[in-house]
């Protein structure tokens, strides 16, 4: 995987495949068919590493004590991805929702659905949220939601300032 996001950094999701991750890591391709099955199976999982590598934990917990902090966190993490491997999100990686690939899909969802959960886990725990800031209809499911869609949208604008959704989260929660 190493070498797989290394691809990904320098020349995109398209330079990932079973030869040429065979001959970077001087193997021959058999010894990636004995993980890989496919070369789609290899890229989605080059794709669900550098999600990972781009949302891993901090050491540092306090990220996710408060909607806020994690809210800052996100948008800085998902700048840094765009730095580190430039047009992954745009190009790439969101390319798996419209095109027909159910196996690219579903790991996507499967990193985003752990990404929300995350989001939600904090809007739970978040000691400012007003104890009436949620009902029925309006849950901390939703919100996530809401803020993970705008997450999305300001990475395909390329915008990583958070100000907007700091903003609702003030104006909605607290």
């Amino acid at each position: 995987m190493k070498v797989s996001r290394k691809l990904i950094q320098q020349q995109g999701c398209s330079a990932v495949n079973i030869r040429s991750v065979a001959a970077a890591c001087g193997v021959s391709v058999g010894s990636i068919y004995n993980y890989f099955d496919s070369k789609a199976a290899l890229v989605n999982a080059a794709v669900e590493s550098v999600w990972c590598e781009i949302f891993h934990p901090p050491k540092d917990g306090a990220v996710f004590q408060d909607t806020q902090t994690c809210i800052i966190w996100m948008y800085g993490q998902i700048e840094q991805g765009c730095k580190q491997y430039p047009g992954f999100f745009t190009l790439h990686s969101l390319g798996f929702m419209r095109e027909d690939k159910d196996d690219g899909r579903q790991k996507m969802q499967q990193t985003w659905r752990h990404i929300l959960d995350k989001l939600n886990a904090v809007l739970k725990q978040d000691a400012r949220i007003r104890d009436d800031a949620f009902t029925e209809q309006f849950t901390a499911e939703r919100f996530a939601d809401v803020l993970f869609s705008l997450m999305l949208s300001a990475l395909l604008r390329q915008d990583y300032d958070p100000t907007a959704s700091l903003e609702i989260i003030r104006r909605t929660l607290y």
